[in-house]
């Protein structure tokens, strides 16, 4: 049973509308062997796609990047009890042999420091996932939300992270890490990462980023202030779609934020003061975007035009 409460728990979490945080950390709390049950599901993650057969798998369209690598895209659900028994029964052994990797998530609007035994420090920001490994802290895994690394380089010995199908390895750096179920986003302050450093090996040094989305694979150019800029309560952009700004204040705030389709085509140059009342957040930051902010229930609004708040 505990197999099959953490299979349902990795479905639901890979699906974009998932927000009972609250519940999950309800459920790893109850019981130790919860954890490390979640934990092997995750590690088996890369197995899924050929253990999973395609009929009861519904996923969203697979936008085309770099030609011979496979976007790999959340499972949005599961049908039929036979294909979850087939997975828990892939992942059984693991459970009992990988009690050195475990988990931290942020709730919305939470940060949390994850200081690593080698001198490495992680900063998540909200709705956030992560796994480490006990007795290897050169490791780190981001399957989802964002964090902010400050590495100890060793030359001998690279600090790593796997961010879906990539691996971005540090060369003495601090760089940010944004990974959601349509793009991973990363930029470098200082020193320098490497991309796939057994395929691309693309070199991002300070002043440097690098996305992966429906747009394909780019690298681009970068204030490095602008990296991980949440850490000191501004959100701080450059031509970035606005959506992007939503989905930023929504993880860094724990707000749900929407906006009407016209929105998804405006673009955003400037700094936010990420502010804690949703209220002043939104009366400072949506004229500076030339939008509008309407609270609807529990959720914000984003809208063409500068009316009022509400």
């Amino acid at each position: 049973m505990i197999n099959e409460e953490a299979l349902g728990w990795v479905i639901q979490i890979r699906d974009p509308a998932f927000s009972d945080w609250d519940g999950f950390t309800a459920w790893l709390e109850a019981d130790p062997a919860h954890a490390s049950a979640y934990d092997a599901l995750m590690l088996a993650d890369s197995e899924l796609d050929s253990l999973v057969p395609p009929e009861p798998v519904a996923m969203p369209p697979i936008a085309a990047n770099d030609p011979g690598v496979r976007a790999r895209r959340p499972l949005r659900w599961i049908g039929g009890g036979a294909v979850a028994a087939a997975l828990v029964a892939a992942v059984s052994f693991g459970v009992a042999n990988r009690s050195d990797i475990y988990s931290v998530t942020t709730r919305p609007g939470e940060t949390r420091l994850i200081a690593l035994d080698d001198g490495t420090k992680v900063e998540l920001n909200g709705g956030t996932t992560m796994r480490f490994d006990r007795k290897d802290a050169r490791f780190a895994a981001l399957d989802a939300g964002e964090a902010a690394f400050t590495v100890r380089h060793d030359a001998a010995n690279p600090f790593r992270v796997t961010v879906g199908d990539a691996v971005f390895e540090d060369a003495g750096t601090v760089f940010n890490i944004v990974h959601t179920n349509a793009a991973t986003r990363i930029g470098v302050s200082e020193g320098k990462v490497i991309y796939n450093p057994q395929a691309e090996a693309i070199a991002l040094p300070a002043g440097r980023a690098l996305a992966d989305d429906a747009q394909g694979l780019r690298v681009m150019d970068i204030a490095p202030a602008a990296v991980a800029s949440w850490r000191q309560g501004q959100l701080v952009y450059s031509n970035a779609p606005v959506t992007q700004v939503a989905e930023d204040a929504a993880r860094s705030l724990g707000l749900t934020v929407q906006f009407t389709p016209q929105v998804q085509a405006m673009r955003f140059t400037g700094t936010l003061r990420l502010d804690r009342d949703p209220e002043r957040f939104f009366a400072q930051a949506a004229p500076l975007m030339g939008l509008s902010a309407v609270r609807q229930g529990d959720a914000w609004l984003l809208k063409e035009g500068n009316g009022p708040q509400n």
